[in-house]
């Protein structure tokens, strides 16, 4: 988190395009962060849960969580998108949860780089967050399913983890500052 931890270096861009991740679970604000992104560096944002399959909705609606069979194809088409983009020229932001290693490689398979804004912090600042969230899908009673699949960005991830505490304009600050925009 800022300043708990020291993030990777943001790589040389080869580029002009690039292409972010704001991840973390559930009601951590990447959705509001991502879209902060996009504004200050005119990145084409996209949020993830708009690429779930009716299915998977209906799934997490139902208070299910979601199993890998569940999330490739939503990972694929995540990857397939950002993948257009970049051949478009355009550089993006997606606001994903990205819980697991083996889901970011996935997300790291088609443009040529992907790096990572993890939004982390205390379980109970979610749960507070959760609770005052309307209009969402999501329930708050699958915040401990994430929280276990969790999988901390690994030292080879180009990627920074920022503290969710922070207000929303801090983190984007923060976030733009390392992407060095």
């Amino acid at each position: 988190m800022t300043g708990d931890l020291d993030p990777a270096p943001a790589p040389a861009r080869a580029s002009t395009r690039r292409h972010v991740v704001v991840m973390g679970v559930s009601g951590c604000g990447k959705t509001t962060v991502a879209q902060g992104i996009a504004r200050a560096t005119g990145m084409v944002f996209a949020e993830a849960d708009q690429f779930h399959s009716e299915a998977n909705v209906a799934k997490m609606r139902a208070g299910q969580p979601l199993d890998d069979v569940d999330r490739w194809p939503w990972l694929e088409a995540l990857a397939a998108w950002m993948s257009e983009q970049d051949e478009q020229g355009r550089s993006t932001v997606i606001a994903c949860s990205a819980l697991r290693r083996a889901y970011r490689d996935v997300l790291r398979s088609a443009p040529p780089t992907v790096q990572f804004v993890h939004l982390a912090g205390p379980p109970e600042v979610v749960r507070a967050r959760l609770a005052v969230r309307e209009g969402h899908y999501m329930p708050a009673s699958l915040l401990d399913s994430q929280l276990r699949t969790l999988e901390p960005l690994e030292a080879d991830e180009s990627g920074v983890v920022l503290d969710l505490r922070c207000t929303p304009e801090q983190l984007v600050f923060h976030a733009v500052s390392w992407l060095g925009e």
